[in-house]
């Protein structure tokens, strides 16, 4: 049987800190036959010198340097650039465990008509993993529906099968900044059949400077932009300007529509018969932890009382939350100090949950 190349999308802008991981991870791969195109987006650390090294031992890898451009520019380049059957994409702050991509491909083989996989994650913090939990949805998860709600994937655990996807569909759209991955993962779900493989394959790297924290308010604007087009698209929200507003400002009013807004969507859901739907169920409590994050993150108790008042939704959060939340809001010189000590509490649970890391993960590189 033909061995698949794989083509393995890397965007590098300013990785010196993880980059020798995260190329280590992806050559050391007990699938071989692949195309690693590194991308390095005008980095001004040493990230080119990392790259060059990896080069000069692995011809495998190839490098394009230029100015900086951004991310989706990057990506969309790297997709021109691939040549493989199958296309995984990978971040430089990630570590892929060496079985990630031949699991993947082995399902694909299984399940030639799939366009899209993704798999679980373990989280890697500081020098510690935190073990990923396999979600029992997955299992008969309409993916289509889930990707409605949220990004269904993470973003360096995806392999996309070019078999299945249309070239013009395989690419990413510059309306939608810090969240494209979400759209794309919305346009192919809704016309291919798409599979997690519900293990960790990739070791997810939580840190300050990572897209995601550096980006989070205007990712959550973009991602409440894509979820309303969604919902209205299938005729289940009718106030998609209460999630434009709350994503532009947290306010007594932006929240009392969005609640209004959540609260709607359930009743249509209800309506049509859908809530027996494990997919929509867990679609919209996904959704519900989204506004509920946006409105917590802005340290205001009373409007985090007030969504969750209106919603009717304060036995979906943790215990000690929700007392934190009464008496802060009630008492507002609390705030502070249950913030800070929910904060702490959520650090030692994390730090109960982790192994050391030097017995699974490679931490140095060559550089």
């Amino acid at each position: 049987m033909t061995v698949p190349l794989v083509s393995v999308l890397l965007p590098v802008y300013n990785g010196e800190p993880y980059l020798a991981a995260a190329i280590e991870s992806i050559l050391r791969q007990d699938h071989k036959h692949l195309d690693v195109i590194a991308i390095d987006d005008g980095s001004t650390d040493r990230s080119l010198n990392i790259l060059q090294r990896y080069r000069a031992a692995d011809d495998r890898l190839r490098i394009v340097s230029r100015e900086n451009r951004g991310l989706i520019a990057t990506l969309n380049e790297g997709m021109t650039m691939a040549k493989g059957d199958f296309i995984a994409r990978m971040d430089a702050d990630d570590i892929a465990y060496p079985i990630r991509f031949s699991r993947q491909i082995t399902l694909f083989r299984e399940r030639p008509e799939l366009a899209i996989s993704g798999t679980g994650i373990d989280r890697l913090i500081g020098n510690r993993v935190v073990r990923g939990a396999p979600n029992p949805i997955h299992q008969s998860a309409d993916w289509h529906v889930l990707s409605m709600f949220y990004t269904v994937f993470m973003h360096s655990t995806v392999m996309y099968n070019r078999r299945v996807i249309p070239a013009d569909m395989l690419t990413y759209d510059t309306s939608y900044v810090h969240a494209e991955d979400f759209d794309l993962f919305r346009r192919i779900t809704r016309e291919f059949p798409a599979a997690m493989i519900d293990e960790s394959l990739v070791a997810y790297r939580v840190h300050d400077e990572s897209v995601t924290n550096k980006h989070k308010r205007p990712m959550r604007f973009t991602h409440l932009k894509i979820a309303a087009e969604n919902l209205q698209r299938v005729s289940l929200i009718d106030d998609p300007y209460a999630l434009h507003d709350i994503g532009m400002a947290v306010t007594k009013d932006t929240v009392a529509r969005a609640a209004d807004c959540l609260l709607s969507i359930e009743e249509r859901i209800a309506a049509r018969g859908l809530r027996a739907s494990a997919s929509y169920e867990e679609g919209l409590m996904c959704f519900f932890y989204f506004l509920y994050q946006l409105i917590a993150d802005e340290k205001q108790p009373a409007l985090t009382h007030q969504f969750l008042t209106k919603t009717g939704k304060w036995h979906t959060i943790r215990r000690r939350e929700r007392y934190g939340l009464r008496v802060a809001t009630y008492a507002p010189w609390c705030s502070r100090l249950w913030s800070d000590a929910s904060l702490r509490l959520d650090a030692l649970a994390r730090y109960r949950q982790s192994v050391p890391a030097g017995s699974v993960l490679p931490q140095q590189g060559l550089a």
